[in-house]
């Protein structure tokens, strides 16, 4: 429909192996989410949550896969509710070069949220934070998940 990923695209996110992924914090046959590497300020161990299947934006997405990331969606901002002791969440998902897409495979972004956080007008951080930061916060999400 309206596509862009160019010929020969290498796609992060088929490239991964979700089980084993020491950032991936929940999987279903569908669906996995991940701490995004890349962070905000004031929104750290922000989720990735990502189709299995590879489709480029949200005009591709299956409905069947479409339900499955807003049921992984609500699960997983549940668990941050809990493990980060937030007030709130957000998400954030971008399709196309003019509405700020990069990765040519749909994800959305779920981002604890804070009083004064202030996640739309900060930029996130240059560089993509270490493994072990973000291990921490994976490790918090995965126990409550699973009390």
């Amino acid at each position: 429909m309206h596509n862009h990923e160019p010929a020969g695209y290498h796609c992060p996110f088929c490239h991964l192996t979700p089980d084993r992924e020491p950032d991936v914090v929940y999987r279903d046959e569908r669906v996995f989410a991940l701490i995004c590497p890349r962070w905000w300020p004031r929104n750290a161990g922000h989720l990735l949550i990502i189709p299995v299947a590879h489709h480029e934006n949200l005009y591709d997405l299956p409905t069947a896969d479409g339900h499955a990331i807003f049921d992984a969606t609500r699960i997983l901002a549940r668990a941050l509710r809990t493990a980060y002791d937030c007030a709130g969440v957000s998400t954030r998902q971008h399709n196309e070069p003019a509405g700020n897409q990069d990765v040519w495979h749909f994800h959305q972004h779920l981002f604890p949220r804070y009083p004064g956080d202030d996640l739309y007008g900060t930029r996130p951080q240059p560089d993509w934070l270490p493994a072990e930061r973000r291990r921490a916060y994976a490790e918090r999400l995965r126990a409550a998940l699973n009390p």
